[in-house]
């Protein structure tokens, strides 16, 4: 990401913002794109629902999202270190024993 900002126009829920971001343009409009499809979603759902209603469940449903992620990435590095610990002793027993 560079350092300069750019002003991207986005939709969001029917709605026209204007982003000024230090990420590139495409990766911004790909965020709101998916805050959008998340707020459509939810209320399609939940049927009619106040906007800012719909986009408070949208953060909480990609913050949930995202926290899980985080919790599976955790649980798998906790894992895969594990597993080099094991290596990495099978190793030093495989050496002792030559």
């Amino acid at each position: 990401m560079s350092g300069e900002k750019e002003s991207v126009t986005v939709r969001i829920a029917g709605e026209e913002h204007t982003i000024r971001s230090s990420a590139p343009a495409e990766y911004t409009k790909r965020c709101a794109r998916y805050v959008d499809q998340r707020i459509h979603d939810i209320k399609k759902k939940v049927g009619l629902l106040e906007g800012h209603r719909a986009a408070i469940l949208a953060a909480l449903s990609i913050t949930d999202e995202l926290f899980q992620e985080k919790d599976d990435l955790e649980r798998s590095g906790i894992d895969l270190a594990s597993r080099i610990d094991g290596l990495a002793e099978q190793l030093e027993t495989a050496i002792a024993h030559e």
